[in-house]
């Protein structure tokens, strides 16, 4: 039976899950007592064995794939991938420099697809089906980085992706400040997404059609999330965060915020995961 044109779905994602003790512990409280659907798994983190073990007792909870390509370590050892990462196995914190090399360098393509090649396998190790794949500050959409996993859908195993795409002017109906950060993001990626699209389409490789969080900048507080239930539009959509119990906190907040939870029961929005797409 067919959905209603006014249905709206929402998956509720945490990025950076098996980061730190920290965030694992706030998915799963998240899941379990909120609002909480999915979760990203950086396949590289310290808190990778925790984050899987927690996954398997919790079945329900959708975990993809948070491909990471800075800003953190690497899955193959630094020999392997010179030109990436620096001899501790780290990707360089400078997103705009390192974005910009992976555009700019064909030499490093090579040493790209094979450190995404080896972040897939790590997470196939895990025994975990994949719901989803999305990218550390969003590198999935960056032109080289999603040439290179598009070339190779079917052997990655790639059915659902995040197409980063919150929308300005709704946005601004949500929240206030950071201007130039908001407008900037959504033109960036407001280009990226369209850019992606029809790759996606092609492949038939299912995504949502928002993707809220993007312009708030680790500020997605109960009073924001509250703002985006009451105007959800119909469909299917996305929001995510990164919930934690100590950086932030706030963000784990809303998402178990008794407020949130009923106003999401009095809305009629179904949870679900990107499986469910």
């Amino acid at each position: 039976m067919a959905r209603p044109e006014s249905a709206r779905r929402l998956i509720v994602n945490a990025d950076d899950y098996g980061r730190s003790a920290s965030i694992n512990q706030a998915v799963i409280q998240a899941h379990r007592d909120g609002i909480l659907t999915t979760a990203s798994l950086m396949v590289n983190e310290p808190g990778l064995t925790e984050a899987v073990a927690l996954a398997r007792a919790h079945p329900r909870l959708g975990v993809g794939l948070h491909l990471s390509l800075l800003c953190g370590r690497s899955a193959l050892p630094p020999a392997k991938i010179p030109d990436l990462v620096n001899a501790a196995g780290e990707f360089s914190n400078n997103p705009a420099a390192t974005g910009f090399r992976y555009f700019s360098q064909p030499a490093l393509r090579a040493q790209l697809r094979a450190e995404i090649q080896a972040q897939f396998a790590r997470f196939r190790a895990t025994g975990l089906p994949l719901d989803h794949v999305n990218g550390h500050l969003h590198m999935h959409l960056h032109p080289t980085v999603f040439r290179l996993l598009m070339a190779e859908v079917r052997e990655l195993g790639i059915r659902h992706f995040r197409l980063t795409r919150d929308p300005f002017w709704f946005n601004t109906r949500l929240a206030r400040g950071q201007w130039l950060y908001r407008m900037s993001h959504a033109f960036i990626y407001t280009i990226l997404s369209r850019r992606a699209r029809p790759h996606l389409r092609r492949h038939a490789i299912r995504h949502t059609e928002h993707v809220f969080g993007l312009l708030q900048n680790a500020r997605v507080d109960e009073a924001y999330t509250i703002r985006l239930l009451q105007a959800l539009p119909p469909g299917d959509s996305e929001l995510y965060s990164h919930p934690s119990l100590d950086e932030f906190k706030p963000e784990y907040e809303a998402l178990i915020s008794p407020r949130v939870v009923a106003l999401v029961r009095e809305q009629r929005i179904a949870l679900i995961r990107y499986q469910d797409l």
